[in-house]
Parts: C-alpha cells; sequence; structure tokens
C-alpha cells in the first residue's frame, strides 16, 4: 500500500508541469485569491487553530510557543498581507542570468528556472505554511508541507483553504500537499524520497534540523539554527550597547536571530556590566556568566559550556568577559552557529577585523542581530535564513528557491 507521503508527493510532482507553464501573472492571481480566502475563511481557521491551542495547554506546552501558535483576526489577515507583498515581488523565473556566444557559433543562455518539488519540514507556526506556499508558489514549485503535529489542526484548516482557492485559478491545486501523519516515520520518509522531492528545507529547532540534516539522502537546505553574540568592544558606546543588546535579546527571544550570549571587553563589563545587568533582570532575563562576570555580578549563575552552545529562544541569556577582540572570535567560533553576530565598536578596525572573520551568514557593525529577515532585507517573505554556503546563505527570499537551466541554440553544428 503506497504511503501518505510518497502519494501526495507524487501528486506535487505531477503538477510540476503546470506550474512550469504558468504566467507571473497566474501566479499573482492564484496568490490574490488565496489571500483573500484566508480572510473570507477565517473564522474557521481560528476555530481549528484554538482546538491545536486547547490541545497545547492539556500538554504543558510554554506560554511562548502557544503565543507562536495562536492565530487570531489580526494575525490571519497579516498572513494573507504576507502573500500580498509576495505579489508585488518581482518573479526570478525566466531571468535571464548571462548570454554568451561560442567561436563555433553556439548562443548559451542561464536562466533561472524553479527548484521543482519542495519539501518543507517545519514546528509549530501557521503561518510558515503559507509563507511557503505563496513563496513555492511564486517561484513556480510545488510545495509538499510536514509541519509540527501541535499545529496540525490548523494547517489542515489553512491548506484546505488554499487548495479550494487555486480551483479558481490557472495554478493545480495539487501543488500543495499537506502530510497530516504527525508520527516522526512521515519525517524520515520524506527525507529518503530522492527522485520525488528535488529539496528539503528544515525551519525550526535545532533539533529538527539536525536530524535532517544527518539523515537525508535528498538535497537539504539548512535553515534556522542561531546561537548569535553581541560583542561589545572596549570603545563601545554603552547607550548604543544597551539598546542594540536589548532588542537583540527581549524584543523576540524565540526567534533564531535573537541574541543569546552577550560578549564584553574587560574595560567595558568593568564600567558598564552592573547597569546593563539591571536592565536586563527588570525585562526578566536569568543571567548566566562566566567566573569574570559573577564576580560583578554574584547574583548571577554560573555559565556551563553547554550554556554556551544552546539556543535558549527563551529570557535566558549569557555572558562573557574577554581580554580583547581575539577571545571574542575564538568564543564565537567554538560557539557561533554561522547565524547572525554582532560587534559594537567605534574602533573601525576592530570592527573590520569582526566583520572579515567572523565566519556568518550575516554579521554586524552597530546594529542589532534582529535585522536578519527577509523582510529587514528587502527581500520581502522569506522561506528560512541559511547557515550553509551551498546554493544560498542568509535570509532566502523568491531567486534562493530557483536553480538555473542553460539554454544553447545552434544552427547544426556537431563536436568533433
Amino acid at each position: 500500500m503506497i504511503s501518505e507521503v510518497r502519494q501526495k508527493a507524487t501528486l506535487a510532482q505531477n503538477a510540476t508541469g503546470l506550474m512550469n507553464k504558468a504566467t507571473t501573472e497566474q501566479k499573482n492571481a492564484a496568490l490574490n485569491a488565496m489571500a483573500d480566502a484566508l480572510v473570507a475563511n477565517q473564522a474557521s481557521i481560528i476555530e481549528a487553530n484554538g482546538l491545536d491551542l486547547q490541545r497545547g495547554k492539556e500538554q504543558g506546552t510554554s506560554s511562548s510557543l502557544l503565543d507562536r501558535l495562536a492565530l487570531n483576526e489580526q494575525r490571519v489577515a497579516a498572513i494573507a498581507d504576507g502573500l500580498r507583498e509576495v505579489v508585488e515581488l518581482p518573479d526570478p523565473v525566466g531571468e535571464l542570468l548571462e548570454q554568451f556566444d561560442r567561436p563555433n557559433g553556439l548562443r548559451v543562455e542561464k536562466k533561472r528556472v524553479p527548484l521543482g518539488v519542495i519539501g518543507m519540514i517545519y514546528e509549530a507556526r501557521p503561518n510558515v505554511t503559507v509563507d511557503a506556499v505563496g513563496l513555492c508558489l511564486k517561484t513556480g514549485n510545488t510545495v509538499v508541507l510536514r509541519g509540527g503535529s501541535a499545529a496540525l489542526e490548523s494547517n489542515r484548516e489553512i491548506v484546505k483553504v488554499l487548495r479550494e482557492a487555486l480551483t479558481n485559478t490557472a495554478l493545480p491545486s495539487d501543488a500543495i500537499q499537506l502530510i497530516e501523519d504527525s508520527d516522526r516515520a512521515s519525517v524520515n520518509e520524506m527525507l529518503k524520497l530522492n527522485g520525488l522531492l528535488d529539496v528539503v528545507i528544515p525551519r525550526g529547532g535545532a533539533s529538527l534540523i539536525r536530524n535532517v540534516v544527518d539523515n537525508a539522502t535528498v538535497p537539504v537546505i539548512e535553515t534556522g539554527a542561531g546561537i548569535c553574540h553581541t560583542y561589545a568592544d572596549s570603545s563601545a558606546d554603552y547607550e548604543m550597547t544597551a539598546n542594540i543588546a536589548f532588542n537583540a535579546k527581549v524584543q523576540r527571544p524565540s526567534v533564531c536571530n535573537s541574541m543569546e550570549t552577550l560578549i564584553l571587553h574587560e574595560a567595558f563589563a568593568e564600567r558598564y556590566l552592573v547597569q546593563l545587568a539591571d536592565k536586563f533582570t527588570a525585562a526578566g532575563v536569568e543571567l548566566r556568566g562566566d567566573a569574570r562576570s559573577l564576580k560583578l555580578l554574584p547574583q548571577a549563575v554560573l555559565a556551563t559550556e553547554q550554556d554556551y552552545a544552546t539556543e535558549y529562544s527563551d529570557y535566558i541569556l549569557n555572558i562573557r568577559i574577554v581580554s580583547n577582540l581575539d577571545e571574542a572570535l575564538d568564543h564565537i567560533r567554538k560557539y557561533g552557529t554561522k547565524h547572525s553576530e554582532c560587534i559594537v565598536t567605534e574602533d573601525v578596525k576592530n570592527a573590520e577585523r569582526f566583520l572579515e572573520e567572523v565566519d556568518a551568514a550575516a554579521v554586524y557593525h552597530n546594529a542589532s542581530t534582529r535585522f536578519t529577515d527577509g523582510f529587514e532585507f528587502g527581500f520581502g517573505a522569506e522561506i528560512g535564513i541559511s547557515t550553509q554556503k551551498l546554493h544560498a546563505r542568509g535570509p532566502m527570499g523568491l531567486p534562493a528557491l530557483t536553480s538555473t537551466k542553460y539554454r544553447i541554440y545552434g544552427h547544426g553544428q556537431i563536436r568533433g
């Protein structure tokens, strides 16, 4: 008996022919139709979401995770607006990247084309369902969605609404598939669907991403895990540092571009750590520091090696005091996940060293790591933030969901 995963991946693959032929106007019309349908059906979507929230509360899900899961009229409207914003973005499919003539008379063109069938594996955020659909369809791809079990009822209703909206457009409803089997085996099956899935994109916590990377035979674009640092150099302005660090940790701690560790030059720490710590403590942030930090902050918890290697996504902050920039760079090299890193300094040479030597998708001088985001970079919506180096790196907008094709024009040439 064919499994749900294979059956739906086959349907998605069969729909790629129609998607390849879809014009920008047809894709945009479909996205607008889906946006309108989300708003028109918000009551049924919120009702389904309520079932997920109730189950989450009964299972003891944390308030921060429940907040990421929750939908209301404003959030549904915002999700629909996200689709409309994708409509306004340039369609990369068909873009001519290169064109040249060979001495033998062959004319070579390199154009953007869809990736094909994209498998999305993600956790309890229903907005990701719509974001993934919008970005994949805009780029002429089909998508197989496998969301977390915590959002299953929400995702079922959302996908039902989106598929029904496509029935009155030029795009096939089968371009959108949702895997409803919540068993982990369904994820593992997706990871090995070579020949049906062209790429898998995981979006979620470190354990989910690691499972995908370690077990997939389908190509993977690795995203998300973010142990991000802010380093305040000896010349850093206190007000600037406080604003940047507070924004990076407190504005939205559950996301991958939030700060997990604050590194301070010893001269800066001697002058400002106590008042900086008071600011974080007043906001409900638990502080964990190294031995040097605890001499200034005896109320803090001693940080362990595991703490520095943990993506908390919570109101917990590690502190590390260093003697120079080299020690800061060593710490980031050891614990960073190549996501987003920041230096606050008035020393131009140190800033340039940091920007050059730190190996991360996004490196900041005097700005919060929270800006690592497709919208903030002007890309519109994003499918995720790639922390690898092949195919795509950093916030992945529409071009990252395309591949390339060479088209060669001749007039009878043969190779001797």
